[in-house]
């Protein structure tokens, strides 16, 4: 972000008052990197959200944050940007990854803000172990990073982050990144993420069986997700309604065991089921 943890009157954050946090309106995985940030099944970045943005009721209605960053000064700017949100609480900080892991348990948040360059445990690896502990409720893991394609980055993804934010984005940018994944969508752009995982997976793994048995409708709909559209896009694209698309698209994040739609990207990546 900057070296103004609190932000200037351009941006805050990082004072890059250009970059989006996710999509458009129109959805997609992430959609246009300028926009803003809906999604969900109903706009196209994903599904499954539990929660939703009126925020947590064991909270009185707050989304709770967990801020992890070894350096203490931006830590604590970005504490401040949040608590300023309508909404938007930071239950707790962490130093590294090895913290973060622990008060993911002890404070139950409903997002993490995870750095990925830590000394110690790094961000990817603290993101893997958050998302290997079953939980009762779900928690939203979006990374930090200095760079837009980042290997550490793609890695956090396949362990199952919602999305990436640079440190140079806005206050704006950032309490909207954390709402967004909060209700269950990504927060990249679908061009962002595939060019991430295109250096991930070399060797493509055996289609598994759980695809084989996705319907030929499923299938059309999952590599067009895989594409990054939006629910409208793959209704015209199928010639069906948005609402059947939503009801596909929920069945192969069902039959796959996938959380949401960028996990459907990494899927097809990591499978070869793009074409």
């Amino acid at each position: 972000m900057s070296d103004d943890p609190n932000g200037g009157p351009e941006g805050g954050v990082g004072g890059n008052p250009q970059g989006g946090v996710g999509g458009g309106p129109e959805g997609g995985v992430g959609g246009n990197p300028g926009g803003g940030t809906r999604g969900g099944v109903d706009g196209g970045m994903s599904s499954g959200a539990q929660g939703g943005p009126d925020g947590d009721p064991h909270r009185g209605g707050e989304i709770g944050v967990l801020v992890v960053d070894d350096q203490e000064l931006f830590r604590a700017g970005v504490v401040v940007i949040l608590n300023a949100q309508e909404g938007i609480r930071v239950v707790g900080q962490a130093g590294d990854g090895r913290d973060a892991v622990r008060l993911v348990d002890d404070l139950d948040p409903d997002v993490v803000l995870m750095d990925l360059r830590m000394p110690g445990m790094d961000g990817v690896e603290a993101t893997r172990l958050i998302y290997a502990t079953p939980r009762a409720r779900p928690v939203r893991v979006l990374v930090l990073t200095t760079f837009n394609l980042d290997d550490r980055a793609a890695a956090a993804i396949r362990h199952g982050a919602s999305g990436f934010l640079l440190k140079d984005t806005t206050p704006g940018q950032l309490a909207d990144a954390v709402r967004s994944v909060y209700a269950g969508n990504a927060v990249l752009a679908p061009t962002d993420l595939t060019a991430l995982l295109e250096t991930q997976f070399a060797a493509q793994a055996p289609v598994p069986d759980a695809y084989l048995s996705l319907s030929e409708k499923e299938r059309m709909v999952f590599r067009a997700v895989a594409r990054g559209l939006s629910n409208a896009e793959i209704a015209a694209e199928i010639f069906a309604s948005e609402s059947t698309v939503k009801t596909h698209v929920g069945a192969i994040l069902r039959k796959l065991s996938l959380r949401d739609r960028v996990q459907i990207v990494v899927f097809a990546h990591e499978h070869g089921l793009l074409g």
